[in-house]
């Protein structure tokens, strides 16, 4: 297991979330665009838990198991899941959330809702779906499940970019870990695999020579005319950091508001979806100007 206080280099390596061949989870043994989605456990103890959530990935495709500042205990216990050990065997650990999903494009939080105020956009879980498979096809996509006892904390939310919940009967909204995990998997599936059996469809109508839209264009690509990739929260982070920093120097934020400064600051800037591009130009006129505060 892979422990980590900065963004490993190992995830730099290889497929979309480390997946590659050499150890069993070949390329072909994942599904499509499941290959770059990222599960995120935070603070999770439970090793029946963890052990259901592995389980439920590799039912389903998804092959990438990270987790923050997890309960050491169930993470040994976990190991002996049936059919995922070698899933767990891959996951990395990292101390804190921005660590784990800063090689992402798209943080999406899971909640039960119940009496909390949502600061974030809340989809249900067939629409978030949706999102999450579409964001899939060009970059990375980390879904956080919380611990078990009180889900994902305020802080942990600001590092998402809206929530999706799965539609329970309000009598009844909180789910065990591992079934809440198998639930959204399975609809990460399902579409992943409506989206291959569609396109299976159309080749078998153009090999038949009947009337349909080509896949793509002749010597072009199925993305060929998309907006550029999206930034990856380590570039966002490191932009939240400079203009913090920033607003210090400036007064615009004091001390004693400064945690609560940051945790907004962050929930801004996701809700911006910047494009790589445009977040390094963003990156490098904060810079600049922090620059020239400090020469004051």
């Amino acid at each position: 297991m892979h422990k980590s206080g900065s963004i490993a280099p190992a995830l730099r390596r290889g497929g979309p979330c480390g997946v590659g061949g050499g150890d069993g989870l070949e390329w072909g043994a994942v599904s499509g665009e499941m290959k770059n989605l990222c599960v995120v456990l935070v603070g999770t103890r439970n090793p029946l838990n963890v052990g259901a959530v592995a389980r439920a990935m590799s039912n389903f495709g998804a092959m990438e198991l990270r987790a923050v500042r997890p309960y050491e205990k169930a993470w040994r216990e976990a190991k002996s899941a049936v059919g995922a050990g070698e899933l767990l065997a891959r996951a990395k650990e990292f101390a804190t959330l921005a660590e784990a999903v800063a090689d992402c494009s798209l943080v999406v939080g899971t909640t039960a809702v119940g009496n909390r105020e949502m600061k974030h956009p809340l989809r249900g879980l067939e629409e978030g779906a949706r999102l999450i498979g579409k964001r899939m096809e060009t970059g990375r996509v980390a879904v956080l499940f919380g611990s078990e006892k009180w889900g994902l904390s305020n802080e942990d939310l600001s590092y998402c970019h809206w929530l999706m919940r799965i539609p329970t009967r309000v009598e009844h909204r909180s789910m065990n870990l591992g079934q809440a995990a198998a639930v959204v998997m399975y609809e990460l599936g399902r579409r992943e695999r409506i989206t291959t059996e569609d396109a299976e469809g159309q080749q078998r109508t153009q090999r038949r020579g009947e009337k349909s839209a080509p896949l793509k264009a002749k010597g072009g690509s199925p993305r060929s005319g998309k907006k550029g990739e999206f930034a990856e929260m380590e570039t966002v982070e490191r932009i939240g950091e400079a203009l913090l920093v920033s607003l210090r120097k400036s007064g615009y934020v004091a001390a004693r508001g400064e945690a609560k400064a940051e945790e907004k600051l962050r929930r801004m800037l996701r809700r911006f979806s910047m494009e790589s591009a445009d977040a390094e130009v963003l990156l490098g006129m904060v810079r600049k100007i922090l620059w020239k505060l400090e020469q004051k």
